[in-house]
């Protein structure tokens, strides 16, 4: 086999790298080789990290994602000609040096993968030119399993393990939304409309939060099944669910795509129809105080369904290379400010004025999105600007709703009525 070796010379100038990964003499990043490989019937390309250690120059295979003309090479093959990356995690080693484990329980499962060594893949930072077009470099790294199911593992949530203190504030940011965006969401708003009395509501409710926290539950299993099963790999990080079900059988990755499929169009519908009633009755009829037929009523929710199909459509377009968990962690931070306070104070607090819970959800809403658009995340996957950002830390919950509460309590109290007026 006739072997001829490369180097992979990164795009641009090291001015594009970070100055605290340069030296005088280049990066300090590891460099990667690029391997030909030609046994006189065909020729491929493998890539390689050089990474110096103390006992010497640890090489290994990492693979690489390009475009050239319009053509995507997965590992320097075309994608349409089979070209593929490899699964996004893998098992390295069982515990005890095991070829097998067999059919493993519920719990098994995560004693078992506690035990063993994991390969997970790392996206290295910058940009690579090479015959290929620009290439992305994802790189192997073995880690225990133990630390695989550690909160806090991901890159994006790293934070939480070290000693700076915004990166522990980000996670529990992130963490206060959940648990309390839970509570805001339309999932559960609505069943306040659809029972007969205020028993059903609560067991309703909780029937909703218990379904809801079953499937949180269950998604962990999902991810470590299908990256350890080997369905996934780098770039497939929202299709967890249907990937496990394909490397199953056929029947059950149609039955897990049907099911998605209908309930995006369920949701979908839900809240266009919900924005749509609102713009006609509320905005319209309401505050504008217009005096429309039935047929106009029809006709303006009508167009306001397009309307907002249309920006929903957008919005999908410039935040499809974000991972759902973010969309998720953002959904909820918004849900939770603009809602939280509002729901919470009406039950506990009988000094709450129309004016409050106005201004608590207009100011929970803009000052949630606002972090959100001004954060690192969106600079870096929306707006393209590598190592922009605006906010301190990304997950804005834990400012903004304190603030949403505060808000509301000031304007009540600013906007209460006098005994005799309320009376």
């Amino acid at each position: 086999t006739e072997i001829t070796s490369t180097l992979l010379e990164q795009s641009g100038d090291w001015s594009s790298i970070p100055e605290k990964d340069q030296t005088e003499d280049g990066p300090k990043r590891p460099p990667y080789l690029r391997i030909k490989h030609s046994d006189g019937t065909r020729e491929w390309v493998s890539t390689w990290r050089l990474q110096r250690t103390d006992v010497g120059v640890l090489v290994a295979e990492a693979q690489t994602l390009s475009e050239r003309d319009n053509v995507q090479y997965a590992n320097s093959v075309p994608v349409e000609d089979g070209g593929r990356l490899y699964p996004v995690g893998r098992v390295a080693e069982l515990p005890g040096r095991k070829k097998e484990t067999g059919s493993l329980g519920l719990f098994e499962f995560f004693s078992t993968l506690q035990q063993s060594q994991v390969v997970v893949w790392r996206k290295d930072g910058r940009t690579y030119e090479d015959e290929y077009g620009r290439t992305t470099v994802y790189y192997p790294v073995q880690r225990e399993g133990s630390k695989v199911l550690r909160p806090g593992e991901h890159p994006k949530f790293a934070g939480i393990r070290k000693s700076a203190f915004l990166g522990k504030l980000n996670f529990l940011s992130l963490m206060l939304a959940l648990f309390c965006g839970t509570a805001s969401l339309p999932h559960i708003l609505i069943r306040y409309y659809t029972v007969k009395d205020a028993k059903s509501a609560r067991k309703s409710t909780i029937v909703g939060i218990a379904s809801i926290g079953f499937f949180y539950v269950l998604t962990l299993y999902l991810g470590l099944g299908a990256m350890t099963s080997g369905a996934m790999d780098v770039t497939d990080g929202n299709m967890a669910a249907p990937l496990l079900a394909k490397s199953m059988n056929a029947f059950l990755f149609a039955a897990i795509s049907a099911i998605a499929f209908t309930t995006v169009l369920g949701t979908v519908s839900g809240l266009i129809l919900a924005s749509a009633g609102a713009v006609t009755h509320d905005l319209m009829s309401n505050y504008m105080g217009r005096e429309m037929t039935d047929q106009q009523k029809v006709r303006v929710a009508k167009i306001a369904s397009v309307v907002v199909g249309a920006v929903a459509i957008v919005l999908g377009i410039l935040f499809q290379g974000l991972n759902v968990s973010y969309l998720v962690g953002w959904a909820f931070s918004v849900a939770a400010s603009a809602n939280l306070p509002s729901l919470v104070m009406i039950l506990f607090w009988r000094g709450v004025t129309k004016q409050g819970v106005i201004a608590a959800m207009i100011v929970g809403m803009v000052s949630s999105l606002g972090w959100i658009l001004l954060s690192s995340d969106t600079f870096e996957k929306i707006y393209g600007i590598e190592g922009g950002g605006l906010t301190p830390f990304t997950q804005p919950g834990i400012v903004t709703i304190p603030l949403g509460f505060l808000t509301l309590i000031v304007v009540s109290l600013m906007t209460k009525k006098s005994g005799s007026e309320a009376a």
